[in-house]
């Protein structure tokens, strides 16, 4: 099991969160100030989709690493659709540009595994538990 993600509020009655991982520099979480936050970093909807377009990046140039396929880096682009989140329904778009003298089936393969990647297939084929708790 991997160490637990650590958030703790950033100042008090302000929004700001600080995000501690293990072996990793801080990351902060917010939200616009629209919502009363200072909107002095992503909100949890941008980590989402970060997150997403982050995986899928790193899944194609791991399998170009190991096919040896000369993909010099990938540009990933994310639209995210929230008018039906109520609903239970949040769409994204993802784009994505594979950088490097790769042919039209290499790029073609490299996005289809894109959409085998951890964070595509947890948000679309699992089924998550959550569980909160107070502590002590």
């Amino acid at each position: 099991m991997r160490a637990p993600v650590r958030i703790t509020s950033e100042r008090n009655r302000v929004l700001r969160q600080r995000v501690e991982l293990e072996d990793a520099e801080s990351l902060f979480v917010d939200v616009p100030e629209a919502f009363g936050g200072e909107g002095s970093a992503p909100d949890p909807h941008d980590y989402f989709a970060i997150s997403l377009g982050g995986c899928k990046a790193i899944t194609a140039q791991m399998y170009a690493r190991r096919k040896d396929w000369p993909l010099e880096g990938v540009s990933v682009v994310v639209d995210r659709d929230e008018r039906d989140e109520r609903r239970g329904v949040y769409r994204f778009e993802v784009t994505m540009t594979f950088h490097g003298d790769l042919d039209e089936a290499q790029r073609a393969r490299l996005e289809e595994i894109s959409d085998k990647c951890p964070l595509h297939r947890l948000m679309t084929a699992a089924t998550v538990e959550i569980t909160t708790r107070q502590s002590g």
